[in-house]
């Protein structure tokens, strides 16, 4: 396999675990990829990875960088606060070229609002340090789906809804030709409103989150709903909600009422389980392709086909 450059940049939260960040780097290298860092990659202002005008000017040098990806250090938060100076076009015109953005959490801001501004297709995956750069390895599925990315070979995923949420997929029929989007759900929802959240119609929307209450997660939804998002989509995948403690007053509330109460609320199908959040085992998603979704049993298989020769 070819040797495949990776750019990798910070334009949400300042790098903290070095440590990891290193790992992350070294781990790349081992998998034979020529990896560029850059010049501000552990800059410091705050919390954030350098000031605004710092970050917007990783985000251009990564666009201009013609590596094969460009991949986020970490998420956090920053993006939503320089939402409105993201050189779109630039990034735009970077992915024409065949530059893969990759990242998630505080990186859903970009890739939804370059998506709203421009059409174009980025991916929901990895981040250095908290995937590559695990302290017990890189997860292996996180890798295989990397490097599917790399080589052009990602043509879509799978995953098994539990157990207990086998009935609601019982009847789902399936869908084509459907827009992919979503990413982190406190993220997006903090573009509800502006030129930067997607008017996705008849799409698949999916979503995770990390260290959020079921009753926010709740909240957020209805949020969603009530401004008629989720009313104009095909389905709605729920991916991995991490680190959300419920407590004893909650008295049984938890994940499992607020999505059996959604169920109740919208016509489209919501389908659990898919292996994306903040967890090791994440496969890579297209936000703003095409995509069709089947099932059969509980295994829902999402295709998106060949997307780009490298």
């Amino acid at each position: 396999m070819k040797k495949k450059h990776i750019y990798i940049y910070s334009p949400s939260s300042a790098v903290r675990d070095k440590a990891a960040f290193r790992r992350g780097i070294k781990r790349l290298q081992a998998l034979g990829h020529e990896v560029e860092i850059d010049e501000a990659a552990l800059a410091t202002h705050q919390r954030f990875a350098g000031d605004d005008a710092t970050r917007l000017a990783a985000i251009a040098r990564a666009a201009a960088s013609r590596a094969d990806v460009a991949l986020i250090s970490r998420g956090g938060y920053g993006l939503t606060r320089i939402i409105d100076a993201i050189p779109y076009k630039a990034v735009a015109k970077a992915i024409e070229r065949g530059t893969e953005f990759v990242g998630l959490s505080d990186f859903t801001a970009l890739q939804n609002a370059l998506l709203a501004k421009t059409g174009a297709v980025s991916w929901q995956g990895p981040a250095v340090g908290e995937d590559f750069g695990a302290k017990d390895g890189a997860d292996d599925i996180m890798e295989a789906c990397f490097d599917d990315l790399l080589h052009g070979q990602g043509e879509g995923t799978g995953w098994r809804v539990p157990k207990r949420d086998a009935e609601a997929v019982a009847g789902f029929r399936g869908l084509h030709g459907a827009t992919l989007w979503g990413g982190n759900l406190c993220v997006l929802v903090s573009l509800l409103g502006t030129p930067y959240f997607p008017a996705v119609d008849k799409g698949v929307l999916f979503f995770e989150d990390v260290n959020e209450h079921p009753f926010r997660v709740e909240r957020m939804l209805d949020q969603l709903r009530h401004a008629g998002v989720l009313a104009r989509q095909k389905a709605v995948l729920f991916g991995q909600f991490t680190g959300g403690r419920t407590v004893p007053h909650d008295r049984g509330f938890g994940l499992g009422t607020v999505i059996a109460r959604l169920r109740t609320l919208i016509k489209a199908p919501v389908l659990t389980g898919l292996p994306f959040g903040h967890v090791p085992t994440k496969v890579l998603l297209p936000v703003g392709a095409k995509v069709e979704v089947a099932a059969d049993g509980r295994d829902v298989f999402m295709v998106w086909g060949h997307r780009h020769p490298h």
